[in-house]
């Protein structure tokens, strides 16, 4: 009974021997083959699904581009032939010399090849910002991908292909140069040049006038006057994308950080995100434009689109990131209901952007022109002495006496009160609203819009009783000379 079953456990043990040996040279023969594409993920082009996304993402990104190119070429009447397919020769910017597009954008590759970058702007998901000077002394602003950005590490994780993703992030900054050649206007920043050579310049860089990054903070403590500045043109620009030579463009991140300051001028610098197309529907609730706060309905129109929403998309996003933060604080009493109905045309979008664009147009006539200083009382500035009247000996000892500065918020000086105003009737004005001041002077300096530039001085208790405020104001047309 026992010899029987010693077969059957022979046999037993060499069934699980060679169970064994086949699993362990299955694991052996596909460990081998790892690497390659089987069973559902095998192609016939031997392309692996991740490979195939990633060329997909480059075609349409390319699509993309072209789609810019047609539209332009349509609405201005020009060849169609020419389109960003050869798209070296369209980045390098080779194109000839007469072309309008490319007529400004005079630094290319050679150029760029001597030039030293002295500091660091900023970077972001796509993009790095360096700042460079050229041989004749001009600052210029070098745009080039940020390979340890976030796009970069993204495009990383799902492809692990470092040429197709170098290729498919530098998308976006070559999309920035073509909309940088199409839409120019005083409130975009200004491409000077271009190059793609790794060779030289390690890759597809852009070369943009220099500007300084928008700090909100400290606009936010500049003069009324400045801040009305950024705000018309902002306005100007977002009229000119309503209308512009690609159609209606949306800024779909539309952000302070994707301006710089130029000379006291607001400037778009960041373009890739923008849009030229009108979002499509079948029905109007296709049309909603949607905030974190409230919505938006439209109509669908016959053609299928949503027609108009670039443009309030634009208008709305000015209105929550800088009109509500800008505008109304600080302004000259008689121009606020004027203020507040644009505040309330732009927050509910009752208005268009050229009519948005109408009522800053008359803030600005009536801000250069005095006229909100209309109805002033003539005599406001009689109690104020010139120092070159008959009581300039007193007026002098008083000056000399006890001369002191004071602080105001807001100041174009932070160590002292220095306005803006259009006349000294308005000067007046504003010493009498200031308890501390006693006196103020006019100089020659003029803002942008024309406005007096004013200095208001206090006097402590050193001074003699009894001696009137004195106006010292400055000849325009004599600097230095004082008369009345």
């Amino acid at each position: 009974m026992t010899f029987s079953r010693i077969p059957f456990c022979a046999f037993l043990l060499l069934a699980l021997l060679f169970l064994s040996l086949t699993v362990i040279l299955k694991k052996w023969h596909f460990g081998l083959q790892e690497n390659k594409p089987f069973g559902d993920a095998a192609r016939p082009d031997g392309l692996t699904p991740a490979r195939d996304r990633l060329l997909q993402q480059l075609k349409e990104r390319q699509q993309e581009l072209e789609l810019l190119d047609i539209t332009f070429d349509n609405k201005q009447g020009l060849d169609p032939s020419f389109s960003t397919n050869d798209s070296a020769i369209y980045i390098n910017g080779k194109l000839s010399s007469d072309n309008p597009v490319t007529a400004k954008t005079d630094i290319g590759c050679e150029e760029l090849s001597g030039i030293k970058a002295v500091d660091f702007l900023g970077s972001g998901y796509t993009k790095t910002v360096l700042k460079a000077a050229l041989p004749q002394g001009l600052f210029v602003a070098l745009k080039s991908i940020n390979h340890q950005g976030t796009d970069m590490r993204l495009c990383m994780e799902d492809f692990q292909d470092s040429q197709g993703c170098n290729e498919l992030v530098s998308f976006k900054l070559r999309k920035e140069i073509v909309l940088l050649q199409r839409l120019q206007h005083p409130n975009i920043v200004e491409l000077k040049g271009q190059c793609q050579d790794s060779a030289l310049v390690g890759g597809i860089t852009a070369v943009l006038e220099q500007g300084m990054p928008l700090q909100m903070i400290q606009l936010l403590q500049s003069p009324w006057e400045e801040r009305f500045q950024v705000c018309l043109g902002l306005v100007q620009l977002l009229q000119y994308l309503s209308h512009s030579p690609l159609g209606s463009v949306a800024l779909l991140d539309f952000q302070p950080r994707q301006f710089v300051m130029v000379s006291g001028e607001l400037k778009l610098t960041d373009l890739d995100d923008a849009s030229i197309q009108e979002p499509a529907c079948q029905e109007d609730s296709d049309c909603l434009l949607q905030f974190p706060l409230r919505n938006f309905a439209f109509r669908c129109s016959l053609s299928r689109t949503c027609e108009g929403l670039n443009e309030m998309r634009n208008l709305y996003n000015a209105y929550r990131y800088f009109f509500t933060y800008l505008l109304p604080h600080q302004a000259p009493p008689l121009l606020k209901p004027l203020i507040h109905q644009i505040m309330n045309s732009t927050g509910d979008l009752k208005q268009s952007i050229n009519e948005t664009l109408v009522a800053f147009e008359e803030v600005l006539h009536m801000y250069k022109s005095g006229l909100h200083l209309e109805n002033l009382p003539p005599s406001i500035t009689r109690e104020y002495s010139n120092l070159m009247s008959k009581r300039v000996h007193n007026s002098s000892r008083m000056r000399s006496a006890a001369n002191m500065e004071y602080r105001c918020w807001p100041s174009y000086n932070k160590q002292g009160c220095v306005l803006s105003v259009h006349s000294a009737r308005e000067a007046a004005l504003i010493c009498n609203s200031h308890p501390q001041c006693t006196s103020f002077s006019l100089s020659s300096e003029k803002t942008w819009t024309g406005q007096l530039m004013i200095t208001l001085v206090a006097f402590s208790s050193a001074a003699q009783p009894g001696l009137i405020p004195f106006v010292d104001i400055c000849d325009i047309t004599n600097p230095g000379k004082y008369a009345l």
